[in-house]
């Protein structure tokens, strides 16, 4: 007899079903690049990827992975304290915090769980976390986690991008400031690139703002290492946040070692080594020494979850070291972007105007977006249409996501797809 849940589930996947919003996976039997070999479609466009600096299969990222493999064996067996914490750990944590401008940095096994832990791990009873209404889920989690778990710690929203008036960040600074039971440390979050947008947190208005009211800024810029700043490191660099390397590009663990991080106006980061950096997999937390270190002794994710893959270390190493020392990697990126939202603007469909790789196409309802996404695939060009939950009802979109892998052929082909919607 079926049960409550059953009943409840049924009801639920029906209704997607019905409505056009039902996700189907598609399997990739191939590598990812700028074009991948899908099951039952055959080689596809992808414009859909994170990789945005075609690194996920390079041949120094792929053999570094394999000699980690081989040096170190398929998987670490621990959590980090205990016996999980392998040479190429030490070498990519300096390595990341050597690219972000940090003191430290400390990896986990997804950006997820680096995001879990740090709210919940550096927050107290009196602290405030104020937020920007569309950061990424990962951060939104963590800040609930850390109101839940520690009683006394407060939130606050600002509508996206809005640094003055009303439901602004100076307005949630000032509640903050002048509540009698939020005394303690007031932490500011935002994406440095918003993942559905394709926009860019204003981080030099912002950092002005917190020093004004003693708050720390908290950066999540997945969607920004390898495509934002001259060298990819991210949206800081963009603006100028960060000092210039000063030192040759990283060549393995002795540099890694030896390499004194640069200063940084950011005071902690959150990031993935699963995009632009490799595509592979995994997370980090860069930030101050003390930072890192009361991450690594009360960090819940990190105490209770295996270290990354030593062979996932050795691969998203590589792939920094790649990008740092191939500046033109990443201007090509710059320059595929510019060329797309230029000639996706030419076939008739407005995209926000942005130097990031992310061009959402926004069609509102999302089984528009999904029946469109279903036709491109038909035409040979793979395009994922967002909707509710991923992005609010009546946001639905087409997320056009571009990378240094393609060529100006490949975008053409994209917009004659586009045209024939």
């Amino acid at each position: 007899m079926p049960s409550l849940f059953d009943a409840r589930a049924d009801s639920i996947l029906t209704s997607l079903r019905d409505s056009g919003q039902f996700k189907f996976l598609q399997m990739i039997e191939g590598p990812m690049d700028a074009t991948v070999r899908l099951r039952g479609s055959g080689e596809c466009l992808c414009f859909c990827s994170n990789n945005y600096l075609g690194l996920a299969n390079h041949p120094e990222v792929v053999e570094a992975g394999i000699k980690g493999l081989r040096d170190y064996g398929a998987g670490t067996a621990s959590v980090r304290f205990i016996c999980g914490t392998f040479t190429p750990h030490e070498v990519l944590e300096r390595t990341i915090a050597r690219m972000m401008g940090t003191e430290a940095s400390y990896t986990f096994v997804s950006a997820w769980t680096a995001a879990e832990a740090l709210f919940p791990t550096l927050c107290e009873p009196g602290d405030t976390i104020i937020s920007d209404e569309l950061n990424h889920a990962c951060l939104i989690d963590s800040i609930r986690l850390a109101t839940t778990i520690k009683k006394g710690v407060h939130k606050a929203v600002y509508r996206n991008n809005v640094l003055e008036g009303e439901k602004s960040l100076r307005a949630a600074l000032e509640a903050a400031r002048a509540s009698k039971e939020a005394t303690g440390q007031i932490w500011v979050v935002t994406d440095g690139v918003f993942s559905m947008e394709g926009s860019i947190a204003d981080l030099p208005a912002m950092r002005r703002m917190c020093d004004e009211y003693g708050a720390l800024l908290v950066v999540d810029d997945s969607h920004g290492h390898g495509v934002m700043g001259k060298l990819g490191r991210g949206t800081h660099e963009h603006f100028g946040m960060v000092d210039d390397l000063g030192a040759p590009p990283l060549r393995g663990e002795n540099a890694a070692r030896s390499a004194a991080p640069p200063g940084n106006r950011i005071d902690l980061f959150t990031g993935t080594l699963g995009k632009a950096l490799g595509g592979g997999a995994g997370g980090f937390v860069a930030a101050s020494r003390r930072a890192i270190d009361l991450i690594i002794q009360r960090g819940r994710p990190t105490l209770f979850s295996n270290a990354l893959p030593c062979t996932v270390a050795c691969s998203a190493n590589t792939a920094i070291e790649i990008m740092l020392r191939e500046p033109e990697r990443v201007q090509r990126l710059k320059d595929n972007v510019a060329y797309a939202r230029r000639r996706i603007g030419e076939a008739g469909f407005d995209v926000l105007k942005s130097p990031t790789a992310i061009c959402p196409i926004i069609v509102h309802d999302t089984a528009k977006a999904i029946a469109m996404s279903k036709r491109l695939l038909e035409l040979g060009v793979f395009v994922i249409g967002f909707g509710y939950p991923v992005v609010p009802e009546g946001h639905a979109r087409l997320r056009v996501q571009i990378s240094a892998a393609h060529t100006q052929q490949h975008i053409d082909r994209l917009v004659d797809a586009l045209k024939k919607l």
